[in-house]
Parts: structure tokens; sequence; C-alpha cells
């Protein structure tokens, strides 16, 4: 038999907003995954794709096996992803998994549904390439910064009053339209909400540049003046100022949660749930698809009505967007990522440097295992051959396929499994 479990060798994208050099997570994870690489100090090294996305399918690094990359095997092998998953998601890998290395911010964007992704796409193709949704869930790698759904009404209103620059560009109609919505009634506040973040992202270009200029004027000299400009979030506002200078972008920062995760703490991004990663390396998770509405930080195609109609106005502190993982019931060494959609989860798995031999168990899904630190040899009836496992190897497992894996690091290990958990 042809092996079933193989090590892969993955696309990187070099997009400006990502780290540079070896500063970027990506960069280190590629450099020790491969020796041969040469990590060029001036180019961002922005995402690691693992998956079979057309524009970043995996090379598959055994040369027993005849296809050469994992598209192309799943497509002739569509038994390994596991029966369930091969029937749900029509023969094909149901996500996207990625490591991220963040340095200026990503531009303010959500993902449709599957309802308005099938409408986007029939109408406008070009900017909607698929019919799918897009949830994502993101797993902090170092201490990660992102902004993620909108802050509790009465932080926003502090801003409207704090900061006259954004209250102009609202109008003084909508501002005191949320100032007077009440907690008693959610619906009259997510409408209100509505109101002022459309009145923002539609505000005339010129117009939102003049205020954007005075704000920033104003918060530089403030802080020349060593006065705490936090009532403005003065510190966010310039730094994003300083990336996209006259983007509208910088307003969000009034309206959306910044989140900050540690190590570990991950995020969830629903359907319709705004959102952008500011600063930070991650390891990501999505459904496979490429649709993406944005509305600032960005210079690409920007959907202003279709952001503004599709969003989920619900407040909701900031505390509440960090994404909570369970420890297994079946192996305290597991902790499980499994967010309410079907296409993905993700599981950690930390080795204490006291275990020796570690069993990555079978399961009736494909999944695709990255290393971050440790080192082991991993064997299995379904691989080829004993296969090293250290930082940055990525390895494809079939369903019902368990690999032994003999380590050799003094301090454990740390792993993350995608997979499908239908």
């Amino acid at each position: 038999l042809p092996p079933s479990v193989f090590p892969l060798s993955c696309v990187v994208q070099n997009y400006s907003w990502g780290k540079v050099g070896l500063e970027s997570e990506v960069a280190k994870l590629v450099a020790s995954g491969d020796p041969l690489v040469q990590i060029q100090p001036d180019q961002p090294y922005a995402e690691l794709w693992m998956g079979t996305h057309p524009r970043g399918d995996a090379l598959i690094r055994d040369n027993r096996i005849p296809q050469k990359t994992l598209g192309q095997w799943i497509a002739d092998n569509p038994a390994c992803l596991g029966a369930k998953v091969k029937d749900a998601f029509q023969g094909r890998l149901p996500f996207l998994f990625k490591v991220l290395s963040v340095n200026t911010a990503l531009s303010v964007q959500a993902h449709p549904n599957k309802e308005l992704a099938a409408k986007l796409h029939a109408q406008f193709p070009e900017h909607y390439p698929d019919a799918n949704h897009k949830p994502e869930m993101a797993i902090a790698l170092t201490p990660f910064e992102g902004m993620c759904g909108f802050r509790p009404v009465e932080e926003i209103v502090s801003f409207l009053q704090n900061v006259p620059e954004l209250r102009a560009l609202i109008g003084e109609v909508a501002a005191e339209q949320l100032e007077r919505s009440g907690s008693d009634d959610p619906r009259g506040v997510s409408a209100a909400l509505r109101v002022c973040f459309t009145r923002l992202m539609k505000s005339e270009k010129k117009f939102f540049v003049d205020q954007l200029n005075m704000l920033v004027r104003r918060i530089s000299q403030e802080a020349a003046e060593g006065k705490d400009t936090s009532g403005s979030n003065g510190d966010l506002l310039l730094r994003l100022h300083s990336q996209y200078p006259g983007d509208i972008g910088c307003f969000t920062i009034y309206f959306l949660n910044l989140v900050m995760l540690e190590p570990g703490e991950a995020m969830f991004l629903g359907a319709n749930e705004p959102h952008a990663y500011l600063h930070g390396d991650c390891v990501e998770i999505m459904a496979c698809s490429d649709n993406t509405v944005r509305a600032g930080l960005t210079p690409k195609f920007i959907d202003v009505l279709t952001l503004c109609e599709m969003l989920n106005y619900t407040p909701a502190p900031s505390s509440s967007k960090v994404f909570p993982a369970t420890q297994s019931q079946l192996d305290p060494n597991v902790y499980l990522y499994d967010p309410p959609v079907p296409d993905f989860t993700i599981m950690r798995i930390e080795i204490p440097a006291s275990i020796k031999l570690y069993l990555i168990s079978a399961m009736d899904s494909a999944s695709i295992l990255l290393v971050i630190q440790g080192t082991a040899v991993g064997t299995s009836t379904a691989a080829a051959s004993e296969m090293s496992l250290h930082r940055g190897s990525v390895l494809f497992i079939s369903a019902n396929e368990s690999i032994s894996l003999h380590l050799s690091s003094p301090d454990g290990m740390l792993l993350f499994r995608a997979c499908c958990l239908l």
C-alpha cells in the first residue's frame, strides 16, 4: 500500500503586512522545517498555508507517492478524509490551516454566512470567488493583538464624548440616538449602533481625512505634552495612522473591541463578526473560502455597503471574545478548540518532557499536524519509513491512522493538529 501518512512542504505567502525575515514566526518555522531554505532578511513572511488551496497546495515530501501535491493526492484517494468528512464536504479537505506573522494591521473585515456568500458570489464573482462561508479561528503563538466585535455601548459612548472628530463624522443625531439607547432594549441598541457605524463608514473621503488629520495632530500634541491619551485610544490610533495614513479604518478602533491573546488563547470569528488582526503570530484555521468583505486598513476592494448591512451589531465585552480551550477527557495532554461550526477543530498537544513515547491517536478525519517545538521520531504502519519531526515539520495524517512519537527533546513538545470532528 502507498503511504497515507507523509510530510508536507508548505507554501509561504509574502504579503506586505507580514513580519520581516527571521522576526517572523512563519520564517522561523520554515527555516527549521527545511534547512535548505534561504530566508531573505528584508522579505515579509506573512502566512504559511497548510492545505489544498489552489493558490497554495502543499507539496508532498515522499518520493514513493506519485502525486506531487496534497490536493491531487486527496482527489485520487478521497477515502483518506474519513467517511463522514468525505460525504459532508464532497471529497475535499474542508479547512485551510495556516500560521500568520502579523507586523502591520490586516484590513477591517467580516466574512459572510453561507446564504449571503451564495448571493454575493452570484452577483460579484470577481470580488467573491466562491459560495462558501468562511468562519475562522486564531490561536496565539506569541502575544497577539486583534480587534473583534462591537465594544460595549458605554465604551463607544465614552469615545463619542472624548473624541470630537469622531462625533463630527457620525453626526449629532446618530450620536445622541446611541447615547439614549437603553440596555433594556437590545434591538434599539443594535439599530443605533448600525446607524453610527454606517455613518462613519460612508462619510465623505475629504471630510474624514480632515477629521483624521485633526485627531492625529491633537493626540500627537497631547502625547508630546505627556498627557494621558487613553480616553481617545491615542497609542493605537497613532500606530494605525502611521501604517495606513488617511484610512477610514483608523476610526474603527472606537467601535471594535481590542482583544489581547496570550500564547494558547484563541478567538473565534463567526459569520458577520467585524475583525482585524493587528500584531503578533498565530495559528489560524478557516473554512475553504476566499470570501472577505473589507472596509478599511487596506488598499484592496472595499465594499462598505455590504459590510454595514451584514455585520452583527451586538455589543459585548472584549473578554467574551476569547474562545476557551477544553482539556480532552481522553488525553490530558490535548486541549480542544471546537468552535460552533462543522468545518474544523484544532487540538493543541502539549507533551511534557517526562513522556518519551506518545501516541497521536487515530480519528475518523484527515488531519494536519504542525510541530511548534520539540523533536521526535515518528513511526506509523501507514508511513513509508521513520519520520524525523522537529520545529516546523508538517505531516498529513489520513483518517483512522495513528503515529507513535519517540521523543528526543529535553523540554517536551508542542504540536497543533487541525481536523474535522463531525
